[in-house]
């Protein structure tokens, strides 16, 4: 029997609207408070927040994962540094260079935030997906986790009240920003379904999975074509592309790559969790 509470009732339809309420609401305030108070964005406080949650709620899910699984402590203690130094390492390296503008447009004749973007994703996913003892961990946690954690990306309504305030293209800022939030809200309720054990719930963490990752991938795209430096391709008429300062450059630089890989567990997770179920 796997992690997943599989057998328990198929929860009401009315948890998964009020979780979605609340987090639209959430979203909503939120997104009125970088509109109205734009000092609070820039001060980094709210990306710091953010990202030492997350980064606590990874930590704390691997190392309960690892529990339940068959290793031995000291095997349990050595994946999980394994794990998180790394990641600790590259949060800290992303950080310490967005803070001294190793990413701004002309620091470096070598593009640096492409760069940040593409080559954890290009270096990660091959090891996350075939380490067996990654396997072994994924087999261990909920399928739940990987989903609901992500609801952090309802923090992307940001580029939609940089938009409004007519600091960043519409052209960029409408579909960044409107799927971030979209994948964001749908987490929780994603994850509910998810929870009930069907195939229909694990289908729908699938479409969401595919759906975070397409936003990722247009918003990777226009904004690349978009960006001064060597890969621009479109002149908006309007504001320019200003994500490349901290803390808004630590979007892309961090939490776009280490997302992909979320995203790139889970559906490792659900497959395996598939093949474990039909044998």
């Amino acid at each position: 029997m796997n992690s997943d509470a599989v057998s328990v009732a198929v929860p009401p339809q009315p948890p998964i609207r009020i979780g979605l309420m609340w987090t639209v609401l959430f979203t909503i305030l939120w997104t009125w408070m970088i509109y109205a108070v734009p000092a609070l964005p820039e001060s980094g406080f709210p990306a710091l927040g953010v990202r030492l949650l997350a980064h606590g709620l990874i930590a704390l899910g691997l190392w309960l994962g690892l529990e339940n699984t068959a290793l031995m402590p000291e095997q349990r203690r050595a994946t999980w540094l394994v794990v998180i130094v790394p990641f600790t390492l590259w949060a800290a390296l992303a950080w310490t260079a967005a803070i001294n503008g190793a990413f701004r447009t002309g620091a470096s004749y070598l593009p640096l935030l492409p760069m940040a973007i593409l080559l954890p994703v290009i270096v990660g996913t091959p090891a996350l997906m075939l380490s067996k003892r990654v396997g072994q961990l994924l087999d261990a946690m909920p399928t739940t986790w990987l989903v609901a954690l992500q609801v952090y990306r309802i923090f992307g309504s940001q580029w939609l009240a940089y938009w409004l305030r007519g600091a960043l293209p519409g052209l960029w800022a409408l579909p960044a920003g409107a799927g971030d939030v979209l994948t964001g809200l749908f987490a929780v309720p994603a994850a509910l379904a998810l929870a009930t054990g069907t195939a229909e719930g694990r289908t729908g963490a699938i479409v969401w999975n595919v759906f975070g990752l397409a936003d990722f991938a247009v918003a990777i795209a226009l904004g690349m074509a978009m960006s001064p430096g060597p890969f621009q391709l479109i002149f908006p008429d309007g504001p320019s592309m200003a994500v490349d300062t901290f803390p808004n450059v630590l979007t892309p630089a961090f939490v776009v790559p280490s997302s992909i890989l979320l995203h790139a567990l889970s559906l490792r997770q659900l497959r395996r969790r598939s093949q474990a179920e039909t044998m």
